[in-house]
């Protein structure tokens, strides 16, 4: 009952976790994707209508051509007369200040009072003209403004520019308005400069009213489409009318769409699209891919892919920064399967791009493009483990793009096949720098190795070179383990390649599955010399502990040296929970009527859980064995192949692990014919005879 209700728990909080997962993945997918309106029709002036017979579905406006409506709109603002706000004050302080600086300091300046009145008069007939500052005069030139609307007591009056004044005008005018009664050099003197002030205050809020009026009085249309009115049909030859109609529906679809209830909808859709597939990946994992789930990094790298494609595309199509053409899709795939499986990549792959296609206007050509750039992407990268693999990789993306996109334009494009120069060459740039995008797969590995726990084959391959700092000090310290870790990982490494399992992966975990007996090399018999056995002067529990602490040792110094999870996990699993046979039998035989604490003697373990870590298993236990033979032929090896492996399947070391018994007669044939092959027996060479 126990058992039942702790399965309902888990089963129930399963499902939390997963819906959860579902949730917030949608939730930020469909938060990001743009939801402005689209036109899903793509048309030229002059090319055959490409679509079915297109009738309106409600009535329009026809929108003038841009090019008419800008003629137009610069004839009315040709026409249009900024308003300015004249000021009273400044003339009358103006006139005040003269008469006042008459009586101190020009009375002495000017010959007779005539100056006086001349100067007075002649500022009243400059500031009613009204005077500007220089950068309003320079603003009303360029825009070409031919008159402007004073605003005096609350009533607007048309002034034509050239008679208004600036200060520098003002000045000259009145220096020579009459040089026939008024000398200028005494005039001069009087610094005329200081009664002059701009008295016309641009009216920024009152002109930009008016502006808009003005357009919106404009009419944009130039006829109506009704609703049930035929447009075009398939093969016609879109005419600059019909073009400009199409224009109009284009930008009254879209100005539809941007309503809230089409935009609720447009949500609503959305939400649905992207809802159902990612259900559908969620169910695939379900079904095929169940232990996903529990590796939490293999599923945080799956949905983390999916949502930053999904990301990066709706933000470059809202914001309209370069193509989406150029994002290396392609290496979504590259990375799952290096992690992963291929099935899943291409799985992953498909959905990503489904779901970034709804982002674009034109989805088709998007797709057809990058499912076959992600389908010759898995095929042509099946373990990445030389940069050489992913250059190659890469320029068969980039000619899949060219290829696929080329016999795209030829079945679309009129006239192609015999104009080659109608080629959208900026899109073969965009799948150039696609594919050199694509060659960054490389340095982000090592960071998705780090962020969610994966071992790459690069990884791999790195660590099984012997020269590297760790495997140099076991050959040197440890000569008899490190010849034994060489031929288990062939071996394990060819078995491993015949029933389909990660050959490098077993591989590097061979050459590092001993590394604890380092701590304690002549504890162990291939590394003995001289006779010298130490197990002599310990007990048999002694020395059972002796052996299993190089699992230990070994764990230790692999945390040491950084190596990954899934090479210690080889060193953990290499022996299972399976015991120091060779103490325990000993004790037994000596105390025969006792029982033997059989922890002593065990392994800490676990067993195998993988295909690898079986495969290893075996191949351990065979190479150590196969040295102790009395004589290698065929009927020795493969009886001594047969009965340690029977006996590990026997004892049930291998019932986590999902090998078949089909793997493992696989396996013991592949280990009986290099058995062979290293112990097979030479010539001697005949003695010359004198």
């Amino acid at each position: 009952m126990e058992h039942l209700n702790k399965k309902k728990s888990f089963s129930r909080r399963d499902l939390l976790y997963k819906s959860l997962l579902f949730v917030s993945t949608v939730a930020l997918i469909v938060y990001f994707l743009p939801r402005d309106g689209k036109f899903n029709y793509q048309f030229d002036m002059n090319k055959p209508w490409k679509y079915g017979q297109l009738i309106a579905t409600f009535d329009f406006p026809i929108y003038k051509d841009d090019a008419v409506v800008k003629k137009e709109q610069d004839s009315l603002m040709s026409l249009f007369q900024p308003y300015y706000e004249l000021d009273k004050k400044i003339e009358k302080d103006a006139i005040a200040k003269l008469k006042e600086n008459y009586h101190t300091n020009l009375k002495g300046i000017l010959p007779s009072i005539d100056y006086l009145r001349y100067i007075e008069r002649t500022l009243k007939e400059i500031y009613q003209a009204g005077i500007v500052s220089t950068e309003n005069i320079q603003q009303l030139q360029k825009d070409s403004t031919s008159s402007i609307m004073v605003i005096d007591d609350k009533l607007a009056n048309s002034h034509p520019t050239d008679d208004i004044y600036t200060v520098k005008k003002a000045y000259e005018y009145l220096l020579s308005a009459d040089s026939i009664h008024f000398n200028r050099e005494i005039l001069r003197q009087c610094s005329l400069n200081e009664y002059i002030t701009p008295n016309l205050t641009f009216d920024e809020q009152r002109t930009q009213t008016a502006k808009e009026e003005m357009l919106n009085s404009y009419s944009w249309a130039k006829g109506l489409v009704v609703s049930g009115q035929k447009i075009i049909d398939r093969g016609e030859i879109i005419s600059p009318e019909t073009y400009n109609i199409l224009e109009s529906l284009r930008k009254e679809s879209i100005k539809r769409n941007e309503s809230m209830g089409q935009s609720r909808l447009i949500i609503g859709g959305q939400i649905l699209f992207v809802g159902m597939l990612m259900l559908c990946f969620m169910l695939y994992l379900d079904l095929f891919r169940k232990d996903y789930y529990q590796r939490k990094g293999s599923l945080s790298l799956l949905f983390t892919l999916i949502v930053f494609y999904s990301i990066v595309t709706a933000f470059m199509v809202t914001h309209n920064v370069f193509n989406v053409y150029i994002i290396p899709y392609a290496m979504l795939p590259i990375i799952i399967r290096v992690f992963l499986d291929s099935r899943t990549a291409f799985l992953t792959h498909v959905i990503t791009i489904l779901i970034c296609s709804i982002s674009l206007r034109f989805p088709h050509e998007f797709i057809l493009t990058q499912l076959a750039a992600g389908m010759v992407a898995i095929f042509s990268l099946r373990e990445l483990s030389q940069r050489s693999q992913l250059f190659r990789t890469a320029l068969l993306v980039i000619l899949t793009y060219a290829a696929v996109y080329f016999a795209f334009e030829l079945m679309t494009e009129n006239g192609l096949s015999n104009d080659l120069s109608k080629l959208n060459i900026r899109m073969y740039t965009y799948f150039f720098i696609n594919g050199i995008l694509l060659l960054f797969a490389y340095p982000l590995l090592f960071l998705l190795e780090k962020t969610f726990g994966f071992t790459s084959n690069v990884t791999l391959v790195e660590l099984s070179n012997i020269n590297n700092d760790l495997l140099r000090q076991m050959s040197e310290t440890v000569p008899g383990t490190f010849q034994h870790s060489m031929q288990v990982a062939n071996l394990a490494a060819e078995a491993a390649i015949r029933i389909g399992a990660k050959s490098q992966l077993v591989r590097t975990g061979a050459l590092y599955h001993d590394i604890g007996k380092m701590e304690n090399p002549a504890f162990f018999t291939e590394n003995q010399s001289g006779g010298i056995n130490p197990h002599k002067n310990l007990g048999y529990e002694q020395s059972a502990q002796v052996v299993i602490n190089h699992v230990t040792d070994g764990l230790k110094l692999a945390d040491k040296h950084n190596l990954p999870k899934a090479v210690k996990d080889f060193i953990s699993t290499h022996h299972g929970r399976g015991k120091t046979k060779y103490f325990y039998i000993s004790w037994k035989n000596e105390h025969p009527d006792e029982e033997p604490n059989e922890e002593l003697f065990t392994y800490p373990g676990p067993n195998p859980s993988t295909k690898e870590q079986a495969i290893l298993m075996m191949a351990d236990a065979v190479e150590a064995a196969s040295r102790s033979l009395p004589e290698y032929t065929e009927e020795s090896i493969s009886n001594l192949v047969d009965k340690i492996i029977d006996s590990q399947v026997t004892e049930g070391y291998f019932k986590e692990c999902p090998i078949t018994f089909k793997d493992i007669a696989t396996v013991k044939a592949v280990f009986k014919e290099k058995l062979k092959i290293a112990y097979h027996t030479r010539i001697s060479y005949p003695e010359l005879k004198k």
